[in-house]
């Protein structure tokens, strides 16, 4: 299922949040070789993880994680304006409309679905907070994932080549991708705003009232 929680909530879900951070590890260390931080437990962490940022995560029927994106309001500090602007030409993107979307990391067992249902709860986020725009920094990988899933982001800038290219990306919300979404992620639309419901104690519609 589909959990959204914020970051001083989630050492109430332990396993949950332990194999997160070494999936985390796994993937953007060993696999990918990028110079991220993993301390003594195993963890990949950075100085975003200590701002309070939203995850959504997939969790396994064991509790144990299957995926995970982490969510910033552009308005703040963001991987993006902190250590990519030269993607942008050196400009900034901050909107109380547009979050950045990080980290988006899958477990070792993961199947495509869950891709697709991490991309859903993007679009979920998108629909309740009012956003007009997510943003994210992605490597050659992921453009398969996105354009599998039916999500594809419209690219601001890209660096490098190959398997070593970086691009910035803006996904706008689009009601037609959310079916697409549901489709490849092999769920109903009302069993995706129950799991919101369930983490927020609110629907949807109640916060976009709300925004």
């Amino acid at each position: 299922m589909l959990r959204y929680i914020y970051a001083n909530e989630l050492s109430q879900f332990p396993v949950l949040q332990a194999s997160m951070h070494r999936d985390r590890a796994v993937q953007f260390s060993e696999r990918l070789k990028w110079a991220v931080t993993v301390d003594e437990m195993g963890w990949e962490r950075d100085e975003y993880d200590d701002m309070n940022p939203l995850y959504v995560i997939w969790a396994n029927p064991d509790g144990t994680h299957g995926g995970s994106m982490r969510f910033l309001p552009t308005t703040e500090r963001t991987m993006v304006n902190d250590h990519f602007a030269e993607l942008l030409n050196g400009e900034d993107i901050r909107s109380p409309f547009i979050w950045e979307c990080t980290r988006f990391c899958l477990g070792q067992k993961s199947t495509p679905r869950v891709a697709a249902a991490m991309m859903l709860a993007g679009g979920e986020l998108m629909r309740a907070f009012s956003l007009t725009h997510l943003l994210g920094v992605f490597d050659p990988r992921m453009v398969r994932i996105y354009s599998m899933i039916g999500a594809s982001p419209e690219i601001l800038g890209s660096a490098g080549e190959g398997r070593d290219k970086i691009s910035v990306g803006l996904w706008p919300f689009r009601a037609e991708d959310r079916v697409k979404v549901l489709r490849r992620a092999g769920l109903s639309s009302e069993i995706s705003e129950h799991w919101f419901n369930r983490s927020f104690g609110r629907s949807v519609l109640e916060l976009q009232k709300a925004a």
